[in-house]
């Protein structure tokens, strides 16, 4: 079983938190959805979709104008689902099926052809690549409040000492919030964020030189040997390995950044 719905956002709107008894995958067809389930927060921009397992509860923030369209799937309903929410990349025939699912509205499995685009959508969930898109928030509403004033304009790269005087906080306070609830330095933290924004804008086809701008890097190859570093590959050939998964018949994981990897990293800050 199968079903559907097809929503469009305003800007800045927030769905509360909420949990389904069904799975659920969730697309944008036009804008970003900031997706978070406890402490942790994943964007979904177009070409990717968020999996969340069924009872997760999760909350939703448009930062602008979206299109959503959703499919809810009977637990169960896909072999070896992710038991945790997953960003995956949406090919154009993934796009497609999924559209088409939203426009017929439920899917009945008395009629053949409703089954036939209920196979694929599940042949295209289990074959879709992972994306790392996901960090860590902490909970302490003065480290969440540096989180979220760095992650709103990373393009001005503004210190640790800047992001806290913004919020009226010491550095020390800080770092110690980070450790505490993310498990990590603040430093740490900034460099998966700034990989989180940079896959971002990677998927939506930007350049390498304006992703590296973006999140804070005033020379490419900072930003170019942080992500070969993490994913031992260039940005380049990572966008390339991701786009070529949907012409496979076989699934091949793309590289992911464990948390091991970019806290061992001696890359650029």
């Amino acid at each position: 079983m199968i079903s559907t719905l097809a929503y469009e956002y305003p800007a800045t709107y927030n769905v509360p938190e909420h949990a389904h008894n069904s799975d659920q995958l969730i697309y944008a067809t036009r804008g970003v959805m900031e997706v978070a389930a406890g402490q942790s927060l994943w964007l979904t921009p177009p070409h990717l979709a968020l999996w969340i397992p069924a009872r997760t509860k999760h909350r939703i923030r448009m930062s602008g104008a979206v299109s959503m369209r959703t499919l809810y799937l009977r637990r169960g309903l896909v072999p070896r689902a992710a038991e945790v929410c997953t960003v995956l990349y949406v090919s154009p025939l993934f796009r497609e099926l999924v559209l088409e699912a939203v426009r017929i509205g439920q899917l009945q499995m008395k009629n053949y052809l409703h089954c036939g685009l209920r196979d694929l959508i599940i042949f295209e969930l289990q074959n879709a690549a992972p994306v790392p898109m996901s960090v860590a928030l902490p909970e302490d509403s003065r480290a969440l409040g540096v989180a979220q004033s760095f992650m709103a304009n990373q393009a001005d790269a503004p210190s640790l000492d800047e992001l806290c005087r913004r919020v009226g906080v010491s550095v020390r306070t800080i770092q110690r919030a980070f450790r505490k609830e993310v498990g990590t330095s603040f430093e740490f933290w900034r460099r998966q964020a700034r990989l989180m924004k940079g896959i971002e804008l990677l998927v939506e086809g930007r350049s390498v030189k304006a992703i590296a701008a973006e999140v804070g890097y005033r020379q490419t190859s900072a930003f170019v040997g942080l992500f070969r570093q993490t994913f031992g590959m260039t940005p380049k050939a990572w966008a390339s390995a991701l786009r070529s998964q949907e012409n496979r018949t076989t699934p091949k994981s793309l590289p992911m950044f464990p948390a091991a990897t970019v806290a061992n990293s001696r890359g650029p800050r």
